[in-house]
């Protein structure tokens, strides 16, 4: 498949091993991903992960902010496959229209389900026992085209995003790989995937907070779900405080939404059926920490009976 052209497109961590094996497996002749952004105080130029590794294989970079309005590059190439895997923009029919075999997608979730952005985020949250990774035909649509193959995956008790980001992104490398040569030869079964599907939509500032009104096994699943990014927080004093791990005791509780227990190593806030145990978290302008440390530097006694917000 060295004779084979093709373009990759995305920008994440999560895209790297997928472009690895592309650039192992075919003639990768260009990368597209985001534009730089600026980071920390000091406004440094970043490049995406997918870009540090195109520069370190001598591949042609192009960084549209809009692929929609800005995809001249693409034009003059050559192209046989165009690989999308976490880009983050939808592609237009202009450019699904260049490449001899088509544009194809690793997405990670088993389609129809979680169509979006934040697929990963959502089957934690939702309690799901797997997960998985889709490659698919793309079309004018989000995740709307036709299906492949699917690869799936158990998502275990102490996973989180974090965890099965790392094994999809590996898992999507690999699957997109056993069926590469098919879809170079035209080998390859379409799956409709119809209209009975759901949605993953990117997650917003106000996701991230956590309601003590839900149960607490959801509680739990948002928690994992948001590790190590964006983190789910709680406010306590009009501070707040991002949680990496809790635990949930379920029990029966008087009064919601409030720190029922306090001690030198233990910190419990009332849910609707149970409580809550912080047991990592990262308070505001600090580093993450044990809940035994985060204790040391508070007024234990000014807590107990306080409402979280």
């Amino acid at each position: 498949m060295k004779d084979k052209n093709v373009v990759f497109m995305g920008t994440p961590d999560f895209a790297v091993p997928v472009l690895e094996m592309l650039i192992e497996k075919t003639n990768v002749i260009m990368v597209v991903t985001q534009p730089d952004k600026m980071v920390g105080r000091k406004k440094e130029i970043k490049f995406s992960p997918v870009k540090e590794v195109a520069i370190n294989n001598n591949i042609e970079v192009f960084q549209p902010s809009k692929i929609r309005e800005d995809y001249g590059a693409l034009n003059e190439l050559d192209i046989d496959l165009i690989v999308t895997c976490a880009f983050g923009q939808i592609l237009p029919k202009e450019v699904l229209d260049l490449p001899k075999c088509g544009c194809v997608n690793v997405h990670a979730s088993i389609l129809p389900k979680y169509r979006g952005s934040a697929p990963i985020e959502y089957a934690i949250m939702n309690g799901d026992s797997e997960t998985g990774v889709t490659i698919m035909y793309m079309d004018e649509g989000m995740d709307t085209g036709d299906i492949i193959s699917i690869s799936k995956l158990p998502i275990e008790a102490n996973d989180t995003g974090g965890t099965i980001h790392d094994k999809l992104s590996l898992l999507g490398r690999d699957t997109l790989e056993k069926v590469l040569e098919d879809i170079f030869n035209g080998n390859v079964k379409r799956i409709k995937q119809g209209s009975d599907y759901t949605l993953a939509p990117k997650i917003k500032r106000e996701d991230e907070h956590i309601d003590f009104y839900m149960e607490g096994e959801k509680i739990i699943n948002k928690i994992r779900a948001f590790n190590p990014s964006p983190l789910a927080n709680v406010v306590i004093d009009d501070k707040e405080i991002k949680v990496l791990d809790a635990k949930f005791v379920k029990k029966d509780v008087n009064k919601v939404r409030e720190i029922i227990e306090i001690d030198k190593d233990k910190l419990g806030i009332s849910c609707i059926d149970g409580i809550i145990y912080l047991s990592t978290v990262k308070p505001m302008g600090k580093n993450i920490m044990d809940i035994k440390s985060f204790l040391n530097g508070i007024d234990k006694d000014n807590y107990l009976g306080k409402k979280v917000s």
